[in-house]
């Protein structure tokens, strides 16, 4: 699933083929964004034969990718050119849900992170893209008690949306035994477990951000950046002292505390922007 940016293509090609694969089946998309599905073109360049499964909102925008790109420009900025422009995948590679089913693939909408996200279950491994946010296993060995895990909202966040999602696959019988996060790696255990921690952590993100907000004065207007820095700067504080799951983000590579530091000020933007509109 997810075959990532297109920066990351070629690598990906030569991993594949390293590995003595001769064909793909399917191409499996849990959402569009650029550093899960940008590459499909490329990937299927080489292995024209893979069938694509995407939710069907998503299917134009990988046909013709312009305003994705475009759309991905205006969010990421230097990050879209860092992970590259998406060539447009063939309109006859596009395939129904029921084909993946057929051969023992579900596909489960899990709106949220992105609302044309979905997620795969195939015997007892959930693909779970970023409908729970990135995670992380710290240290050496089975050192998963308390992993890193971070919620992932988009600019346009609905609290409602996001849980319902995590509800379904809590929902899914019997519960999968193994989870395959997008971002970044494999959790093989409780996977229930980690699926309520991170719908808990959906609430106490919002509710932290509440709280802080109304210990300073409110939300700061639209457009007032330096208060809007401030405020998230001061909420990210609160939440590496109640949030055990994101604390552990001290731990991770020094690259990837960045890339994290980038990205929970993102999720913070959404879910501000949630508590801006009466969430």
């Amino acid at each position: 699933t997810d075959p990532g940016p297109p920066a990351t293509g070629a690598r990906l090609i030569r991993a594949l083929e390293d590995l003595g694969v001769a064909r793909l089946d399917f191409v499996l998309l849990t959402h569009i964004h650029l550093d899960h599905a940008g590459t499909t073109a490329a990937v299927l360049a080489r292995w024209p034969e893979a069938r694509v499964v995407c939710h069907p909102r998503a299917r134009a925008h990988l046909v013709e990718p312009t305003r994705l790109w475009e759309g991905s420009l205006a969010v990421l900025r230097e990050k879209a050119r860092v992970y590259g422009r998406p060539g447009p995948v063939p309109a006859e590679a596009l395939a129904e849900h029921a084909e993946a089913e057929r051969r023992g693939i579900a596909v489960v909408e899990t709106p949220g992170h992105a609302p044309h996200h979905v997620c795969f279950l195939h015997e007892d491994s959930l693909f779970v893209g970023e409908a729970a946010g990135p995670f992380s296993t710290l240290g050496r060995g089975a050192d998963t008690a308390t992993p890193y895990l971070r919620p992932a909202t988009p600019p346009v966040f609905r609290l409602e949306v996001a849980h319902a999602s995590l509800e379904r696959l809590l929902g899914l019988r019997p519960a999968p035994a193994r989870l395959l996060f997008a971002h970044h790696g494999l959790h093989a255990g409780d996977a229930p477990g980690i699926l309520e921690a991170a719908r808990d952590q959906l609430t106490l993100w919002v509710e932290t951000c509440r709280g802080v907000a109304a210990d300073r004065g409110g939300l700061p207007a639209a457009g007032d950046d330096v208060a809007a820095a401030a405020l998230m700067a001061a909420i990210t504080d609160e939440l590496a002292r109640r949030d055990a799951f994101f604390a552990r983000g001290r731990e991770l590579p020094a690259d990837i505390q960045e890339r994290e530091q980038d990205f929970t000020r993102q999720t913070l933007r959404g879910m501000l922007g949630y508590l801006r509109e009466g969430g």
